[in-house]
């Protein structure tokens, strides 16, 4: 079986782990906790890195970092992992949907400004299996309307994005330097990896205060066991970052293997019309974190009946998210009620994804691409 994805460890992340195991520390302090905060923060354009055990628990310290109160609302996209609404949710706040652009499968930003309402406090832009979202409206608005933004890079490791808000010449900066807080997970599909893992960044000194608080239970500054505000155990330990700066360090060699990988396939299925590919615009330098195809509905065929016929051909692939207005969790808590998102909903049944780790062979693209092929004669 090919797998959809696995994670590709060098002798570096060995090095640094025994280095870790010899010095003891080897929970949430040490010199790669640090290293790793701070060149993770530098190589995304940021000031502060803020590392917590997963990139779920990146979204609900940023989320709660904000300082929300009950009913308050935070703009997200619903073709999404489930992980955004649960951080707006836990923290009593509100999540308030946009359907997908059909071409980029991010949020459809021009249709942000009407879900504003005397409740929204921010917008949380979800990049998508690697390309970015288009940032520029979105951090217009939410400068027009005084709102906080939580940018989703989880998913964009290394992702640029063309920027033309500052009045100059258009300017590449990478994902995850973008708004008040940028979020990443660390999980072990991801381009850097430390097994589980994740980092909030921000560029506001008295947001990264908050975050290293939030992140280990609010301790007291003054009385340890003292808690004025109630934290969470968050804490990334000195081993994982031990492994994400092994990985950072390599990180262009990475994103070359993946976008040699997106251009693999790319080319193996142009022939393939019943399939589609997502759309890199102009304005992005997308990752390929994942290669996902959207089956035609006029095929006959299903996400599901293509996942099926390339599994018998020993080809492992995964569905694309479901919306979080079909969530059912969601639904019985009396969100969405009546909301239909139809690219989302259209993404959900007829999308998924193939094949995509950084280590995938030629052998192994040509495999996949001939099996589509099969399927689609």
């Amino acid at each position: 079986m090919i797998p959809v994805c696995e994670p590709q460890l060098g002798e570096k992340e060995g090095v640094y782990l025994a280095e870790c195991v010899r010095s003891g520390w080897v929970s949430s302090s040490g010199r790669f906790i640090e290293q790793f905060e701070q060149r993770w923060a530098e190589y995304c354009g940021r000031r502060h890195g803020v590392a917590v055990c997963n990139g779920t628990a990146a979204l609900q310290c940023a989320v709660a970092a904000l300082g929300l109160a009950p009913g308050n609302e935070v703009i997200m996209p619903s073709f999404t992992i489930v992980s955004c609404a649960q951080a707006i949710v836990a923290c009593g706040a509100v999540p308030v949907l946009v359907d997908a652009d059909a071409e980029t499968w991010t949020m459809d930003v021009g249709l942000v400004e009407s879900k504003i309402s005397p409740r929204t406090r921010a917008i949380m832009p979800v990049h998508i299996y690697g390309h970015p979202v288009d940032l520029d409206p979105i951090l217009t608005l939410a400068d027009k309307h005084g709102l906080a933004v939580i940018e989703d890079a989880a998913e964009a490791h290394g992702a640029q994005y063309r920027t033309v808000r500052d009045g100059s010449e258009p300017g590449w900066r990478r994902c995850g330097g973008f708004g008040d807080m940028s979020c990443f997970s660390f999980y072990a599909n991801k381009i850097i990896t430390t097994g589980e893992g994740g980092m909030v960044l921000t560029d506001d000194a008295m947001l990264d205060k908050r975050l290293r608080s939030l992140r280990n239970l609010c301790f007291g500054d003054e009385q340890r066991f003292r808690h004025e505000q109630l934290g969470y155990n968050f804490r990334m330990t000195n081993m994982q970052a031990a492994i994400g700066l092994a990985q950072l360090e390599r990180i262009d060699e990475i994103l070359q293997r993946k976008r040699r990988i997106g251009a693999g396939y790319a080319q193996g299925l142009e022939e393939v019309s019943a399939i589609s590919f997502q759309s890199c615009q102009p304005w992005a330098r997308s990752v390929y974190w994942m290669n996902g195809i959207v089956i035609d509905e006029k095929s006959g065929f299903s996400a599901a009946d293509v996942s099926n016929q390339l599994r018998v051909r020993g080809i492992d692939t995964r569905p694309f998210f479901t919306g979080m207005h079909d969530q059912p969790a969601l639904l019985r808590l009396g969100m969405f009620a009546g909301e239909s998102y139809p690219v989302t909903s259209r993404l959900s049944r007829q999308g998924l994804y193939l094949p995509s780790g950084s280590g995938l062979t030629q052998e192994q693209i040509d495999t996949v691409c001939n099996a589509i092929g099969e399927v689609f004669p």
